[in-house]
């Protein structure tokens, strides 16, 4: 299976969208070695060898190890994280739609941590991809840059210590709702909000905050999970939330992986928002509308 260079092509376009975004700078390349660095050779071992996820003669199960590293090693919001991130979903993404025997050859050839993180993003994007049809239009929307990582963390931690609801729960939510807050827009339904509330739900739930508001919002869901069950039964909790079993098994599946793998929440807060429009799949990069959406598939 290839990545499509449409979606390398996107890759490289929200690198550029959003550099200078937070990003950390790099060390000056051309700065002058020191005469005590000249003098006595490095003891310190060569970095590992980077592969470039643009190139398909590797094997894919070798850029996603590549990419699962970047984002493991890196700090949250630089260019090569934002890349890296963006790779390993749109792989999983496509690998849902591939072949079981293909996706198996894949999986097959990652160590443990990658595999069991790419099965875990396979199995909800393909829950996912059942529950949205092609749409004939973009959405009315605008694309955001989300709270920092950590700012959210702290709120679902805040929501998990109130409410008893487990806070990877919370983040799994927010990730399938609004993309953690990168989404500002009404549903079809009329939902609204970083979790997608009815304003009559968020009533109940709300204790009277703002329904745009992150950290209102998070306690909202929070409570309102509590009341349907959770912690003791997260899938009738989040049946409440959505009437699907596939939205219940796509919430869990990342959230159980956050559970596993702490290092999972920094790459879903990395994730874009991907589109299924009748002309492909688009993704919407922050600053959308204004910024054009990219097409990265068929």
């Amino acid at each position: 299976m290839r990545i499509r260079l449409a979606a390398l092509t996107a890759i490289a376009a929200v690198s550029a969208l959003v550099a200078g975004c937070g990003s950390e700078p790099s060390s000056d390349p051309g700065r002058s070695p020191s005469a005590s660095s000249l003098a006595q050779p490095s003891t310190t071992p060569a970095p590992p060898k980077t592969i470039p996820l643009d190139d398909e003669s590797v094997p894919l199960a070798e850029r996603v190890t590549q990419a699962m590293a970047t984002v493991a090693s890196g700090s949250p919001g630089t260019e090569d994280v934002r890349e890296a991130a963006l790779f390993e979903q749109t792989a999983a993404r496509d690998l849902a739609r591939s072949p079981e025997a293909e996706t198996g050859d894949v999986l097959g050839a990652l160590g443990r941590a990658d595999r069991a993180q790419l099965e875990a993003d396979i199995a909800a994007a393909r829950e996912l991809m059942v529950m949205t049809d092609a749409q004939p239009k973009l959405p009315d929307w605008k694309i955001v840059t989300p709270p920092r990582p950590d700012q959210l963390r702290r709120l679902y931690r805040k929501a998990q210590q109130e409410t008893g609801t487990p806070w990877e729960y919370l983040a799994a939510v927010h990730l399938v709702e609004t993309r953690m807050g990168r989404i500002r827009g009404t549903s079809t339904a009329g939902a609204q909000g970083p979790m997608q509330f009815l304003p009559s739900t968020f009533a109940q739930y709300g204790a009277g905050g703002d329904i745009n508001d992150p950290g209102d919002a998070i306690m909202a869901a929070g409570r309102m999970l509590a009341n349907n069950g959770a912690p003791g039964d997260m899938s009738g909790a989040l049946w409440s939330y959505n009437h699907s079993d596939r939205y219940v098994a796509a919430v869990s599946a990342y959230a159980e992986q956050m559970r596993r793998e702490p290092a999972a929440y920094d790459l879903y807060w990395h994730w874009q928002v991907l589109y299924r429009h009748q002309d492909g799949t688009m993704m919407l990069p922050e600053g959308y509308p204004d910024e054009k959406p990219v097409r990265i598939a068929d």
